[in-house]
């Protein structure tokens, strides 16, 4: 029997992943450099969350470090 949190968890992990393959779109410029170093701190906190079963937090911290990358791609 699965555990009820799985489905999240392997969201949270696929988020992440998507979080790292996303990485090689910042523009090179280094104009950003320190919101894409803050975004990475979201994601290493994700991780460090999701590994602690804190779940809720993990997935706040993974989609704040989206959101904070996507915008540095989306203005580069």
């Amino acid at each position: 029997m699965e555990d009820a949190n799985e489905p999240m968890r392997r969201r949270i992990e696929k988020d992440i992943a998507m979080f790292n393959g996303n990485l090689a779109k910042v523009p090179k410029d280094g104009k950003y450099a320190k919101v894409v170093e803050l975004s990475k701190m979201y994601a290493s906190d994700a991780d460090s969350y999701l590994k602690k079963g804190d779940l809720y937090t993990a997935f706040s911290c993974i989609s704040y470090a989206h959101g904070l990358l996507d915008a540095v791609i989306q203005l580069g």
